[in-house]
């Protein structure tokens, strides 16, 4: 055999056996990459979220995404159901007699994710830095309101305000901006609204990987001072659109989707109904409300706008445009929330013969043979704007335009963009606007805080109420109470009299929804509208 041969079938003989080899390697592979995506199937919890999760910054705001945000950063104290205040990262606090000192009793123990220490002169440093960023942060009441902040020792911190402000310790529990990086987070500058250096918080969670776009990998902070969770990893899938989230639900490659408008009600109610999935519901977070701009002349009236309550059927309006997912509103603020309990308002119900009635009283007579009421020659024609992306507002405007189309009132509707909307209702460009509260834990307080300031479209509403002035006096005293007797006293008057008067409807107590796989457990919803829900989960194995 001639040497070419040879060499020709020892090349060949080599190729083969390479073949061969890369063959098993990638079985190998294989196997090791099934064996870890199993086991990270049994260790880790994946979700889907619309947008990215942000640069994960505890003292800015959009694009970060508060869920993520309250994942790897605490607060002092936590909002708990009831609207009750526990503590968190101070185990204790004292609120002086005037109400204007508040000095924290911080944990000790505590470490940040990097192993450094929490405490006073951190928190001192968080506290500052978002103070020297004061007109970023301001719509948060007690930020304007502190005079300074006090190392008393290693863990013990003091806040002292300029003038009692009661909701100071409920605003120390929402997402941000007052929760605490640690030292190697800060840039050198000190000034965290440029961005910080890597996150690095006290919370159950660690973000270990991060794919813009794409992917947010967080593992459970094995040395976390409170209760460890029970799955060793979060991922965090970013998937803009809807449908192709439910296309990966359904396929198993999400364990759950969760949130607000994440999933059309229509698709929640169909998934639960296969039996396949587990589904919950949540308590109110917060009430779709209708506000009108008192300052048009049709709605300056309190007839006309009773009128408009008790012409449209609320409960099939509700039942009807969210597939019984959401539940009629009769108060303007969740009763969940505090202070909420003991409003005695008049109870509107659906009567039609009624709403003619208040408005042939009012003046608005219906012509023979006109389909719109009329008074000095004026039609009794009203808008109302929605925001053009949200179903649900399209729909109820819909239902209403019909609704009130029978007692003669002409409704035309405008869908618009969420930033024109917004605007328009700031500007009081607007005959009646769709609007929904913030929710816990912000309110009531900063509701009140919104309907009595200008540059929002509730003084607007409220500018026809004879007792307007009164009403704004009675919500600047609310938050400089120190007495919780009085403050209860004067939610429940001033709550009454705002809804009682019509200018703002309630609809329906929004809900969050959550649909998970069958082996998911111990799923629970917090009381606070913008914390995660993952500690307490379980994966059955």
């Amino acid at each position: 055999m001639s040497k070419g041969k040879i060499s020709l079938k020892i090349k060949l003989a080599f190729m083969f056996i390479l073949i061969l080899s890369t063959l098993l390697v990638g079985c190998s592979n294989a196997n090791n990459e099934e064996s870890t995506s199993k086991g990270n199937r049994d260790n880790m919890l994946t979700i889907a979220w619309p947008r990215d999760v942000g640069e994960m910054n505890p003292h800015v705001y959009n694009p970060s995404q508060l869920f993520a945000q309250s994942m790897v950063y605490e607060p002092l104290v936590s909002y708990q159901a009831g609207g009750k205040i526990k503590p968190n990262l101070a185990k204790s606090w004292e609120i002086s007699e005037d109400g204007k000192v508040y000095t924290f009793h911080l944990r000790e123990g505590v470490k940040f994710s990097d192993g450094t220490d929490f405490n006073a002169e951190i928190v001192k440093k968080n506290f500052d830095t978002i103070l020297n960023n004061k007109e970023l942060h301001s719509w948060l009441g007690f930020i304007t309101k502190i005079a300074q902040t006090e190392v008393v020792d290693k863990n013990t911190f003091k806040l002292t305000l300029t003038e009692p402000y009661y909701p100071t310790i409920q605003e120390l529990a929402v997402v941000r901006p007052v929760r605490f990086l640690g030292e190697a987070g800060f840039p050198k500058d000190g000034d965290t609204s440029k961005g910080i250096v890597k996150p690095v918080g006290t919370g159950p969670w660690i973000l270990e990987k991060y794919k813009a776009d794409e992917y947010a990998i967080y593992k459970r902070n094995e040395n976390y001072w409170g209760e460890i969770p029970k799955i060793e990893k979060i991922k965090v899938k970013v998937i803009p659109d809807a449908e192709t989230r439910v296309l990966a639900f359904e396929k198993g490659d999400l364990d759950m989707i969760y949130g607000e408008g994440v999933v059309s009600l229509d698709t929640f109610k169909q998934l639960k109904s296969t039996g396949k999935y587990e589904t919950r519901v949540s308590e109110p977070i917060a009430t779709r409300q209708l506000v009108m701009n008192t300052k048009t002349e049709q709605l300056s009236d309190e007839r006309v706008r009773q009128a408009l309550h008790y012409g449209f059927n609320k409960e099939a309006l509700v039942k009807g445009v969210t597939s019984g997912l959401e539940e009629k509103a009769d108060h303007i603020l969740p009763a969940n929330l505090p202070y909420t309990k003991d409003v005695d308002v008049k109870l509107v119900k659906y009567n039609v013969e009624k709403a003619k009635a208040l408005l042939d009283k009012a003046g608005w007579k219906l012509p023979k043979g006109k389909t719109v009421r009329e008074k000095d020659g004026k039609l009794l024609e009203i808008d109302l704007m929605y925001d053009s992306a949200e179903s649900i507002q399209k729909a109820m405007a819909e239902t209403l335009q019909s609704e009130w189309a029978a007692i003669g009132v002409k409704l035309n509707i405008e869908g618009v963009e969420l930033p024109d909307q917004v605007q328009r209702f700031k500007d009081n460009k607007f005959d009646i606007n769709f609007y929904s509260n913030f929710g816990a834990p912000y309110d009531p307080h900063t509701f009140l805080n919104i309907v009595s300031s200008k540059g929002y479209g509730f003084n607007e509403a409220i500018s026809a109420y004879p007792n307007k002035d009164e009403l704004i006096k009675q919500m600047a005293k609310v938050p400089q109470t120190t007495d919780e007797k009085e403050r209860q006293q004067l939610y429940s008057s001033i709550l009454k009299s705002i809804q009682d008067q019509g200018a703002i409807i309630p609809i329906s107590y929004m809900k969050k929804t959550a649909i998970y796989q069958k082996n998911v457990t111990n799923f629970n919803f917090p009381a606070n509208r913008d914390e995660n829900p993952f500690t307490g989960i379980s994966i059955k194995q």
